[in-house]
């Protein structure tokens, strides 16, 4: 099972602690998940990429193209932005996305409660959500 992470060029690096690259891995295998691709745009955090038995975890800042690893992904995490949120349904991938609500006017959440709403995500923030040490609520 692959799990696709698409970070946003907009997403607060405040969000991606330093222990986020140590702990991120171990979250997506206890769920089942034997590798995760992290787009990680231009984020400060670079995580090291690794591979055992049993995990691997690649990394890259861009692609000209996630065509590929959108078809190959069997869950994305993204951020809410229309294009990476339509293009990933219309693949039929299961998607989960984490709003970055500093964003003008917060579109991202605007989109996000439509698209679940008619059962196409789930979604969660970073701040309400995240900071604070709560689960998700969306999810």
């Amino acid at each position: 099972c692959k799990c696709l992470l698409l970070a946003s060029v907009t997403m607060p690096d405040r969000s991606a602690r330093k222990e986020a690259p140590a702990t991120l891995p171990q979250i997506i295998k206890s769920l089942g998940y034997n590798r995760l691709i992290l787009q990680i745009g231009r984020g400060m955090v670079v995580p090291e990429p690794f591979s055992t038995e049993s995990f691997t975890l690649d990394v890259y800042r861009y692609k000209d193209s996630l065509k590929e690893d959108l078809q190959k992904a069997d869950l994305v995490i993204s951020h809410a932005g229309a294009g990476s949120c339509l293009e990933t349904l219309e693949k039929g991938k299961p998607i989960v996305v984490v709003i970055n609500e500093k964003l003008m006017n917060n579109h991202q959440l605007e989109l996000a409660k439509q698209l679940h709403k008619e059962g196409h995500l789930f979604y969660c923030t970073c701040t309400r959500d995240m900071d604070k040490g709560h689960r998700p609520r969306y999810i």
